[in-house]
C-alpha cells in the first residue's frame, strides 16, 4: 500500500506512542521521531530497477564493470515498466 508523507507520519507517530505506553504529552516528539524517520527513508529509498545505486558506485568509483548482459537486462526491465 502506497501512503502520502503526512499519512505515513501520521501512522509511524502513531505506532511510536504506543510502543512507548501511550503517555500524555508526547504528541509533538513522537510526530518530530516520525518526520525524521520518513526524510531518512527517502534520502536512502533505491530505484526500482537500481540504476540510482549504478550510479552513484560508477560516480565514486566503486562499480567494477557493467556486463553487456546486465545493460540488456536493464534496458529490458525499464521497457517492462514503463509498460504498466
Amino acid at each position: 500500500m502506497v501512503y502520502n508523507k503526512e499519512d505515513w507520519i501520521s501512522q509511524r507517530a502513531y505506532a511510536i506512542w504506543e510502543a512507548e505506553g501511550r503517555p500524555c504529552g508526547r504528541e509533538a516528539e513522537n510526530w518530530q521521531q516520525a518526520a525524521a524517520e520518513f526524510e531518512q527513508l527517502q534520502m536512502t529509498k533505491a530505484s526500482i530497477d537500481g540504476t540510482d545505486l549504478i550510479e552513484m558506485l560508477r560516480a565514486t568509483g566503486r562499480l567494477m564493470r557493467v556486463s553487456e548482459n546486465d545493460q540488456a537486462r536493464i534496458i529490458q526491465e525499464r521497457a517492462t515498466i514503463a509498460k504498466r
